[in-house]
């Protein structure tokens, strides 16, 4: 056994587990927590002989680097006493005690078998990167132990998580080790040579890391180089400029999950004598794996990470600045075996704003096989189990409402068969039912190749490396270069890792729905790709609307170049998504026939009579339309539309358009004006239930207009109708007291007043709070109090007019007027309208809208 720091803290390790279920370990990098831990467990009394360690890794290429550790720590080879079992590839014998699995495995184990029967322990490694399977296995580890297996061990080991809030949470003893790393000398990005990059991360990456790397090699007469980068186009870029740059005695390799066992274990491998290495890297080497002969780590900052959006049911790939425990983890690949420099290409002010942890991935990913995994465990709701941190409520029911659709399940909680064959088949649910229903349709052979081709990485790039231009999307080349193994077309070249792991996928998922391989299986000519991709994301059937944008069926708009995948196509089923939630683009689609469409979701079509309002034509029309979702498959002219319809149209319309399309007579204008003035002077608090006066504001008449106009549009299709309509009725009929209420109004707030001439004149509501009277003076002579309304709450503001109809004064104190005022305005309007009375004393003269002469003074 190797001298590590973790073997100080084994005997507190042992004694919590002899006497605690569930125990939390806390080991920095550079402890040995994965090397020792397992063969450690296998020596425990608490542990049967026959039973077995599970010990769980994020990655693949963890997974086997783990197993093969242990077992060369045994001298024996994998798969005796230490097995591994990833997707696609195990190595496990009747022997093997300590079995090393990627964490989805652990999922489908204890589902299969809720009580993990002949398995001593289940140890979660690397916990603090937060995966959703991670997550999910041990909540339903919990949920096991509580319930059917009390003796089950369950170990969580940890490098950066905070221990003690898992401690407290389980609730678990934490043990702690100490970690070691040789000393690491960390420089950072100079600020002046920050303020001239680039701001994108990828063109940013692409002009710092070469010159990094060529410099580090100049720096550092010793040691491989690891350099961190956010993802594959990345590191084929940035490998693309220093192929031709290094020294003949360097050697560079590339590292990511989508590359051949054999590429990423010689990478691992240490340099030959007399030889150095380049390694250019994903996520995948930040933790679990020490790869020897590194001494120099050059990190570039940034991660690339899924982000679901549920309103929109989008994830898409987000470059994003790495978090601060992360880049401890990459920084410490420099000190594992002896001192080392590690150059991050960020500056130290960038650094102490980056944020402290990734987010879980349960807060940012798709949650539709968490969903379905809980169902077929029987946990209605997630507060049912136990979790670190629950599920989001929106995501988790827009997962659920997605396996409605696919037919995963019957109702809310209720897995149906279906539903049970997608969970067998270890994919996400959309591919899986992609797959399941592409075999019913006859298309066996060529669903189970889409469904490889989405779930990997894409099998095509552009032949040059300096070519930046996104990758055609059509999904049919991709089924085209997996079926003959060649680019489809002049100037793509294939990945042919990923290709050939497209491949095994494909067999694997052929033979699991016993169908025999079939040599032209994939060809895209004899397959409907379009509706086989449809099938797998029915949400993101799409029409066109320009050659560059579809509509989704349910109403979004995303971008895509339809020339690059078929320009005389009306129709397409999208398969991934770029871009953002707020401007998405296709990244792959392919394109599907009406009549296919029409076929495979005939029970979502629905035929409707669409009535609205022509703005051109200037009147209601109809038309019969038949849809899917928000996508237009038919329309027709309706000659006589539904009358009901019609008026809801011109409702909808005049509610849009605004007050000023309708009739609005002087008339009408002033009932409008008289309501909403005793509206305000007679809160709902002083009236009788039923005698209330509503608002009559033109904000509410707006928001309400087909509620009070809608039942007398009736009859009615054009504008020029509604501009016929006279408007006191409908506004009247907004009144709850009836015609007993109408009387009231012309008794508080008339229309119009006799004034002591006898003249009717028209009252001006229009300002609420100051109802006006404009009338001339000499018809008011002999009046000394001021007209009221409202019941005599509200004087009247007497606009007192000249015989030439021009205001001579504003008051509501006619009184003190007659006695002060009047001589004032007298003195100035006598000599001009000489032919008008203009006694000494008003108060006691005869009203009169007549001349002296036509008086017969």
């Amino acid at each position: 056994m190797p001298e590590l720091p973790i073997i100080a803290a084994l005997p507190a390790l042992r004694a919590a587990l002899a006497s605690n279920a569930r125990v939390v370990l806390e080991a920095p990098p550079g402890a040995g927590k994965t090397t020792v831990v397992p063969l450690e467990l296998l020596a425990a009394s608490w542990r049967n002989p026959d039973d077995k360690i599970l010990v769980l890794e994020p990655r693949q290429l963890a997974v086997r680097g783990a197993a093969a550790r242990l077992a060369q720590l045994l001298g024996e080879p994998v798969g005796r006493t230490i097995g591994y079992r990833v997707r696609l590839d195990s190595k496990v014998s009747q022997e093997t005690r300590v079995e090393v699995i990627t964490e989805g495995i652990l999922t489908r184990m204890i589902q299969d078998d809720p009580a993990l029967e002949g398995v001593a322990a289940v140890v979660f490694d690397e916990f603090h990167e937060r995966s959703l399977n991670a997550d999910l296995g041990l909540a339903l580890a919990l949920d096991a132990q509580a319930v059917l297996r009390p003796d089950l061990r369950i170990l969580i080991m940890s490098a950066t998580l905070e221990a003690q809030r898992l401690g407290q949470w389980l609730p678990a003893p934490v043990v702690s080790s100490a970690g070691f790393l040789f000393p690491i000398d960390t420089h950072y990005l100079d600020p002046r040579r920050a303020s001239s990059l680039p701001n994108k991360p990828n063109e940013r990456l692409a002009e710092l890391v070469p010159a990094q790397v060529r410099a580090a090699l100049n720096t550092h007469a010793e040691g491989d180089i690891l350099v961190f980068l956010p993802g594959v186009g990345d590191l084929q870029r940035s490998a693309g400029k220093l192929t031709d740059a290094l020294a003949d005695t360097v050697d560079l390799h590339l590292l990511h999950g989508e590359l051949p066992l054999e590429t990423q274990d010689a990478a691992l491998r240490p340099a030959r004598a007399g030889r150095r290495k380049v390694i250019l890297a994903t996520s995948i080497a930040e933790t679990s794996l020490t790869i020897e002969g590194v001494r120099v780590v050059i990190d570039g900052g940034f991660a690339r990470v899924p982000r679901f959006v549920p309103r929109t049911g989008f994830t898409t790939l987000e470059t994003v600045p790495v978090a601060r425990a992360a880049a401890d983890q990459r920084r410490g690949r420099a000190g594992r075996l002896a001192p080392g420099t590690c150059y991050r290409l960020w500056t130290e002010a960038e650094h102490h704003n980056l944020p402290a942890h990734r987010p879980p991935e349960i807060h940012t990913a798709d949650l539709s096989s968490l969903v379905l995994e809980l169902a077929l465990w029987g946990a209605t709701e997630p507060t049912g189990l136990r979790w670190l941190d629950v599920p989001p409520v929106a995501a988790f029911a827009q997962a659920r409402e997605l396996l409605l659709r696919l037919g995963a399940l019957a109702n809310e909680t209720k897995v149906t068969p279906h539903g049970r064959q997608l969970a067998a088949l270890g994919l996400p649910p959309r591919l899986g039912h992609l797959v399941v229903r592409g075999q019913e349709l006859g298309y066996g052979a060529a669903a189970g190749a889409l469904a490889a081709l989405l779930a990997e990485r894409d099998l095509l790039r552009w032949a040059s490396p300096t070519d930046t231009r996104p990758m055609l999307p059509d999904l049919r080349l991709r089924l085209e270069a997996l079926e003959s193994g060649r680019p489809p077309l002049p100037g793509l070249a294939l990945h042919h890792a990923t290709l050939q792991r497209v491949r095994d996928v494909a067999r694997n998922l052929q033979a699991r729905q016993r169908q025999a391989p079939a040599a032209a299986g994939y060809s895209a000519a004899q397959a409907p790709v379009g509706l086989l991709t449809a099938l797998a994301y029915p949400d993101r059937l799409a029409q066109r609307e320009t050659h560059d944008r579809l509509r989704l069926v349910t109403g979004q708009r995303v971008s895509l170049n339809t020339t690059d995948v078929d320009p005389q196509a009306e129709f397409f089923a999208v398969a991934h998504l770029a871009g953002t939630a707020a401007a998405p683009r296709a990244t792959l689609a392919a394109p599907l026939g009406k009549d296919e469409l029409e076929l495979a979701f005939a029970d979502q079509i629905t035929t409707t009579d669409e009535v609205g309002y022509d703005v051109a034509a200037q009147r209601v029309s109809g038309r019969r339309v038949r849809r899917l979702g928000a996508l237009l498959l038919s329309e027709a002219v309706i000659g006589q539309p539904d009358p009901a319809l019609v008026s809801q149209a011109l409702g909808t319309y005049l509610q849009e358009a605004g007050l000023s399309k309708l009739n609005w007579t002087a008339e009408a204008r002033q009932l409008q004006q008289r309501l909403e003035f005793l509206h305000q002077q007679f809160p709902a608090s002083e009236a009788n239930p039923g005698e209330e006066w509503p608002t009559f504001n033109d904000k509410t008449l707006t928001r309400e207009l087909t509620e009070w106009l809608g039942p007398h549009l009736t009859g009615l299709k054009t504008l020029a109708d509604v501009q016929r309509l006279n408007l006191t009725e409908p506004l009247l009929a907004r009144l709850p007291g009836g015609w007993n209420q109408r009387q009231v109004l012309d008794r508080l707030a008339p229309a119009a007043l006799e004034v002591p001439s006898g003249s009717h004149i028209a009252l001006d509501y229009s300002d609420p709070a100051a109802p006006v009277l404009a009338v001339k003076l000499q018809e008011l002579f002999g009046l000394t109090e001021t007209p009221t309304v409202a019941g005599g709450r509200v004087p009247l503001l007497l606009h007192l007019l000249s015989p030439g109809g021009r205001p001579a004064q504003v008051t509501r104190d006619l009184r003190s007027f007659w006695e002060r005022g009047y001589f004032e305005v007298r003195k100035d309007l006598k000599g001009r309208y000489p032919r008008h009375p203009w006694p000494d004393k008003p108060m006691e003269h005869i009203p009169t809208k007549l001349t002296k002469k036509r008086l017969g003074q």
